[in-house]
């Protein structure tokens, strides 16, 4: 049985790969779709990616996340909204536009 030390590491380890997974992913898909990042996120991507590589985190205020979290709440708030815009980007019109708001 793994000691409380190793259990902590195994679970950082784990947090980290997901964060890192999490934002090349983001940053695939917003090139694959050419979807235009805003400087600031671009800047977002890579500042935290390499914050993560190096430190296995990318903040160091506990309040801001849990202890295991490799990203803050914002963060993880912040690479849900790129991601969702590179999705929307791929997605084709609606064909005909909504339905509710056509006069009949």
């Amino acid at each position: 049985m793994k000691s409380l030390a190793e259990q902590r590491a195994a679970e950082r380890a784990r947090a980290k790969r997901a964060a890192l997974r999490a934002l090349k992913k983001a940053k695939k898909a917003a090139q694959a779709t050419q979807v235009k990042l805003s400087g600031w996120e671009d800047e977002f991507l890579g500042s935290v990616e390499e914050r993560v590589e190096r430190y296995g985190r990318a903040f160091r205020d506990p309040e801001k996340g849990g202890p295991a979290a490799a990203l803050s709440m914002l963060q993880t708030q912040k690479l849900k909204e790129i991601a969702r815009k590179a999705r929307q980007a791929r997605k084709p019109p609606a064909a005909g536009g909504s339905q509710r708001f056509k006069q009949a």
